[in-house]
């Protein structure tokens, strides 16, 4: 027997829609859809507004979920793919709860798909989740985050063939799309930033196999020679891009190409606020201090930056993504708006996926936070504090709708 969903509606609450506050509005939804957005005349909720589920286009889920600590590592490598199943789909939920209730894992593989599906599907409640696949090299900032004896590693590919070969490994599996690596990376073990990550044919051969399987490719790079690889093949957006140069600026608008700062990251793995290896340390810093040298003027000349955190449970929490806004704000020299449209309608682009979420109006997906305060108008209110309700795919998954 098949039920409709009730139908459901917030009356009289100010509402900001994604790109701009519209006011005292009702806001109705049915199940997983918002029918309605109409002006009202009272507010009958003072101090609380009502925005778009913000959008994380960088996470990554398979990480410990329970309480206490244990070794991030090596948890990873003895766990059986059930359990950490289980992990993943708590770590999502974790997300939502905290606001995000749309989110990319980079360089998931058949665990996130699986949990992505059964959210989908409605089989548990769950925020919308999409995975890339990597395809990375051997000796690779992918590979190099496995000791270099344990046996059960990740699939690589060391030619072009290969290349080909996984995307489209990849695509049966229902992978949203790819990840690259265009330069080394910083907690990968034994890995230097300005390595080389594949050869061109290699990264090419990549890109053209999941364009022409609908794919779009993320590529993951530190470094300037890395963005210029992203850039001439043919890359869909940057993830991080602490190499961002005056000569990047010019290609990066023209295609209106986005960028996952991941900022808060860094800054955590440079000052090492939780525990780091030395070597990731230095690494973080030179990364920092490359990127606080460029990304305010990048930032400045209209540069597309959207919220990406790079959030693993592990140094950025799962909802630390509020605070991430915030100092995207500062970084780019941007009004509150600015931020908050980078985090919500402008990130859910970047996803393709401006047409289903990141909006509040009639059609898109029912995925909206009640906050205290106006952070449109100031940033700072975007504080876990604030939060009072979550609503993904229609449900309250988080606190309470006032009443």
């Amino acid at each position: 027997m098949t039920t409709t969903p009730a139908a459901r509606s917030l009356d009289g609450i100010t509402v900001w829609n994604g790109t701009a506050a519209l006011g005292t509005s009702s806001v109705s939804w049915s199940g997983d859809s918002i029918t309605s957005v109409e002006s009202r005349a009272t507010d009958r909720w003072p101090g609380y507004s009502l925005i778009p589920g913000l959008v994380d286009t960088h996470v990554h889920l398979d990480s410990y979920a329970g309480a206490g600590s244990v070794n991030g590592t090596a948890w990873t490598l003895i766990t059986p793919p059930e359990e950490r199943t289980l992990h993943i789909a708590g770590n999502a939920q974790a997300n939502a709860r905290a606001g995000v209730t749309t989110m990319r894992d980079l360089a998931g593989d058949q665990l996130q798909l699986a949990v992505g599906r059964a959210f989908d599907d409605g089989v548990i409640q769950g925020p919308r989740l999409l995975t890339h696949g990597q395809v990375g090299m051997t000796a690779g900032h992918g590979d190099l985050f496995i000791p270099p004896r344990f046996p059960h590693r990740r699939p690589v590919a060391d030619s072009p063939d290969e290349c080909r070969k996984l995307v489209r490994t990849w695509a049966r599996e229902g992978a949203a799309g790819i990840k690259i690596y265009t330069s080394g990376g910083v907690l990968s073990m034994g890995d230097k930033v300005g390595w080389r990550n594949q050869t061109n044919a290699e990264i090419s051969a990549t890109i053209d196999e999941a364009h022409a399987l609908g794919m779009p490719v993320a590529a993951h790079t530190h470094t300037a020679e890395g963005i210029e690889i992203a850039l001439e093949l043919g890359a869909d957006s940057i993830e991080h891009g602490t190499g961002l140069a005056q000569q990047h600026i010019a290609r990066l608008l023209k295609r209106n190409m986005s960028i996952a700062p991941t900022l808060m990251i860094n800054d955590i793995i440079a000052e090492a606020r939780v525990p780091v290896s030395a070597e990731a340390q230095e690494k973080a810093k030179a990364v920092v201090a490359e990127r606080d040298l460029f990304f305010p003027q990048a930032g400045a000349a209209g540069v597309r930056f959207v919220l990406g955190t790079d959030a693993s449970g592990i140094f950025v929490r799962f909802g630390d993504q509020l605070e991430e806004v915030r100092l995207m704000k500062r970084m780019f020299g941007w009004s509150a708006e600015r931020a908050l449209v980078a985090a919500t309608s402008d990130a859910a682009d970047a996803l393709a996926m401006g047409s289903t979420v990141g909006h509040i109006a009639p059609g898109f997906g029912a995925d909206f936070v009640i906050v205290k305060g106006r952070p449109w108008e100031n940033i700072d209110d975007l504080r876990s504090e604030n939060v009072t309700a979550v609503v993904s795919r229609g449900a309250v998954i988080a606190g309470e709708l006032p009443r």
